[in-house]
């Protein structure tokens, strides 16, 4: 295996593994989502190790998952030892759990890769393969329903109420 893939993915695979998990609510599903992503990129990594491979990453997690999610319909729920598995704040991990637990699998993407993540409406629409209009739309909705019913999470990623 290649050097610069294995440094790469030491680096990324924890960010990688957060971000899953906060889409999935399932610190397992999560690991596997990351496995498979960082596999899917070693496939590629000759035209991938020029350009961005974490966004190539994210992007099948974010893929991968809806097409989990579309084959199972249902939501697991986290057990407090999961969290402390992708965070050392068990608490806030808690309330970001439940909060999140409240919008739809498509706002819940938007919100993880816009507001954990830090992309950009762009980059999101570019991962989730939809416009920039449907992240703005989601983001919009997503806030709009944490403002009404998880104020904490608005305060934990730096929104206003």
């Amino acid at each position: 295996m290649d050097e610069e893939f294995t440094e790469w993915a030491a680096g990324a695979q924890r960010r990688l593994l957060r971000s899953a998990y906060l889409l999935t609510g399932d610190l397992h599903r999560a690991e596997d989502l990351v496995q498979e992503a960082l596999v899917k990129v070693a496939l590629r990594w000759p035209r991938l190790r020029g350009g961005n491979p974490t966004a190539y990453a994210r992007t099948v997690i974010v893929r991968d998952n809806i097409s989990w999610w579309r084959r199972r319909r249902d939501v697991p729920t986290a057990s407090p030892r999961d969290l402390a598995d992708v965070s050392t704040d068990t608490e806030a991990a808690l309330v970001v759990r439940r909060a999140l637990g409240r919008l739809t699998p498509k706002q819940r993407a938007v919100v993880v890769l816009r507001h954990f993540d830090d992309l950009s409406e762009q980059d999101t629409a570019a991962a989730l393969g939809v416009t920039v209009g449907t992240v703005k739309s989601q983001n919009a909705a997503a806030l709009a329903r944490l403002r009404a019913g998880a104020p904490e999470l608005l305060d934990l990623i730096g929104r206003t109420r």
